[in-house]
């Protein structure tokens, strides 16, 4: 488990200069326990977001509050009570680590520069309250980045949101740039690719790898979210890295809720379906996933890898998410200073 987060002066840079430039990363976000009562707050913010789930807002209502969050909060909170940890939950942890590491490495690059901020887009910190920190901190240029390396309007587009409805109460709004997505972009897939092959080098190749992207209804994409095809130009991009071919490595969709069509093929089905092929073992990476979070660590490693057993496999071997590694913290440093480009530093400035 990484390191937590070291405090940062919220009014000064490591070089005495007070900050100018803003980094903002948004991850999902998590309950504060792993209870039914932290779980119910959390989930009537997340799935209550049209942008997640788009329904008539009268319709949507009625259904979350007489029924979902009658039942799935109990679920739920027993699903986050087995990947709980002493610090926490993982994806915050997780998150806060990369938060951290990141900000040394920015520091280390462009010292006095940046000053980062770790947000959740349901849940704490919320955007809202790190957007205030940061003016206070004196930040007049912000850069956004939503830890989804693919765009979809129900994740990317969401916390985009949430930003413009904080900037919009906001008297003297800082400047804004967001950066979209990152799902090409070629250090973030040599970043995966280098995790892939490390802990092949540890732990030994399966006889699959298989790559599970968190789903969304097949209605969105027919409606113009990109979010499909930039998972499988992730795929085509890590699968050209990596040597492999369409038979080594292939693509699922996980996650999905309500009876409607979502992205196929479903990862349950392909991962028992692998087992029932003869494939014995299953490597499963999460391309979609910045940090570990219920859905890496309790969906895929647990409840997807007994599917797997059950069918008649013998393991399925979860491949963790980047985290904080060297390869994330870097890849990603350079994609901040890159669309930071055009922003007079502190030294620029005079300071």
């Amino acid at each position: 488990m990484p390191r937590p987060r070291t405090d940062i002066d919220p009014d000064q840079t490591t070089d005495g200069h007070p900050v100018q430039t803003g980094v903002l990363l948004v991850n999902l976000g998590t309950p504060d326990a792993p209870t039914a009562s932290a779980v119910r707050p959390y989930l009537a913010e997340f799935l209550g977001d049209a942008r997640v789930i788009d329904y008539p807002r009268w319709l949507w209502w009625l259904i979350l509050h007489g029924v979902i969050l009658r039942v799935r909060p109990r679920r739920s909170a027993h699903a986050y009570a087995r990947i709980w940890t002493d610090q926490g939950s993982p994806l915050r942890v997780y998150s806060q680590a990369l938060t951290h590491a990141l900000q040394v490495e920015l520091d280390r690059r462009e010292p006095g520069t940046f000053r980062l901020a770790l947000a959740m887009r349901y849940g704490q910190p919320s955007v809202r309250q790190q957007v205030e920190q940061l003016q206070r901190a004196g930040v007049r240029r912000l850069l956004v980045l939503p830890l989804y390396p693919q765009y979809s309007a129900t994740s990317t587009g969401s916390v985009i949101d949430a930003v413009a409805d904080t900037l919009k109460s906001l008297r003297w709004p800082p400047e804004l740039r967001v950066i979209n997505d990152y799902h090409d972009d070629p250090g973030h897939i040599d970043a995966l690719a280098s995790g892939i092959e490390h802990w092949w080098a540890e732990h030994g190749r399966g006889d699959r790898l298989l790559l599970s992207f968190h789903g969304i209804p097949e209605r969105y994409v027919r409606e113009g979210d990109p979010y499909a095809a930039q998972c499988h130009a992730t795929a085509a991009a890590l699968r050209h890295r990596l040597g492999l071919d369409e038979t080594q490595m292939l693509v699922s969709f996980q996650s999905r809720v309500g009876r409607e069509a979502w992205l196929q093929p479903y990862t349950d089905a392909t991962v028992r379906q692998l087992a029932t092929q003869g494939v014995k073992r299953l490597d499963v990476a999460c391309p979609g996933f910045a940090a570990d979070c219920l859905e890496t660590l309790e969906e895929i490693a647990m409840q997807n890898r007994d599917f797997f057993v059950e069918a008649g496999g013998e393991a399925l071997r979860y491949i963790p998410a980047l985290n904080d590694s060297t390869g994330q913290v870097r890849s990603l440093a350079t994609l901040l200073l890159r669309h930071a480009q055009g922003w007079p530093t502190a030294h620029e400035r005079g300071g």
